[in-house]
């Protein structure tokens, strides 16, 4: 695992540069979270002219196309083509190819995670992003909330000795706009959730070093990382746990005392906007690097690999 020290890096980016006309975006993907997160997003920002939706289903792209006020693209490479930035939603595994295209295009990034769902590939990406020289997000959500951004800056500050992470939900229940998700029934928790996980557990504890892992009933996993700062943090992870045992929290201990992670008073839109924000930032400015980078979402990849090993499954 790459011990680049990234995790000990403060959360968020380049403060935002006002653009003096929009910058062009382009969409890849149709589903819930690429039409109510992504979608909804770029067509809101006032420094984003939304240019075009592209996804493998023609039907759901003019459907949303027409939602977001934009056009559908009938050809994925023709739209990174009239664009200046590129949002990925899709499925990991046809996400890596997209964004590799797109930044051997020049086109700045702005990913979900995870990455890839094997490490060749999101090599590629993170090969393409750096020969091309443009800049990449990868939305760890809670790494872009405006109201979680003291809690980053306290596990910034280190002196954590250890964590505590449970991340147990219920989605593919009938009412759950993931319930079809056929990538996240078949990789869980691990993959879905996991990676959030770890891009705010290495901000107070740095890089993981090592890891174990455990699968429990259905989709759960047990974790155990240990970390370049000498910490260690337990993670339990699950996507099909029982309604009534779906819990979620985190908890930091050390020298400082005891830090839990508050209750976010802010939305997912805004957490995006600032991601958006920040891409925009860190192109304007001239630069690649981001603590949420292609880079470091290969290094969660890592992690998630190995642990996926340890419990017995391969990539």
């Amino acid at each position: 695992m790459s011990h680049r020290g990234r995790g000990r890096r403060r959360a968020g980016g380049p403060r935002r540069r006002r653009n003096l006309s929009p910058v062009r975006w382009a969409l890849l993907g149709t589903g819930y979270w690429a039409e109510t997160v992504h979608g909804a997003g770029l067509a809101a920002h006032p420094d984003v002219e939304l240019v075009g939706v592209w996804g493998r289903d023609p039907a759901r792209a003019e459907a949303l196309a027409s939602r977001l006020g934009t056009a559908a693209f009938g050809d994925a490479d023709s739209l990174i083509g009239a664009a200046d930035a590129v949002a990925i939603a899709l499925p990991p595994d046809v996400q890596a190819g997209l964004a590799a295209r797109a930044a051997r295009a020049g086109r700045h990034l702005l990913l979900e995670k995870p990455l890839a769902l094997d490490l060749p590939a999101a090599e590629e990406v993170v090969a393409a992003v750096r020969e091309a020289g443009v800049a990449s997000v990868v939305f760890f959500t809670a790494r872009f909330s405006p109201g979680l951004a003291e809690w980053h800056r306290q596990l910034a500050r280190g002196g954590w000795d250890a964590a505590l992470w449970v991340e147990l939900g219920s989605i593919f229940g009938p009412a759950s706009p993931y319930a079809g998700s056929a990538w996240r029934r078949s990789w869980g928790a691990l993959w879905d959730v996991g990676p959030h996980a770890l891009a705010s557990l290495t901000v107070g504890l740095g890089p993981v070093e090592a890891v174990t892992a455990t699968r429990g009933q259905r989709d759960l996993v047990a974790l155990t990382t240990a970390h370049a700062s000498g910490g260690t943090a337990s993670v339990l992870l699950a996507l099909d746990a029982p309604p009534a045992a779906s819990d979620r929290r985190a908890t930091f201990y050390g020298e400082r005392g005891v830090l839990n992670r508050p209750e976010d008073p802010t939305s997912v839109a805004d957490a995006y906007r600032s991601a958006v924000d920040q891409l925009l930032a860190t192109a304007a400015a001239g630069r690649t690097d981001h603590p949420c980078d292609a880079g470091f979402a290969y290094e969660v990849l890592q992690v998630l690999v190995a642990a996926a090993r340890a419990a017995g499954r391969s990539e």
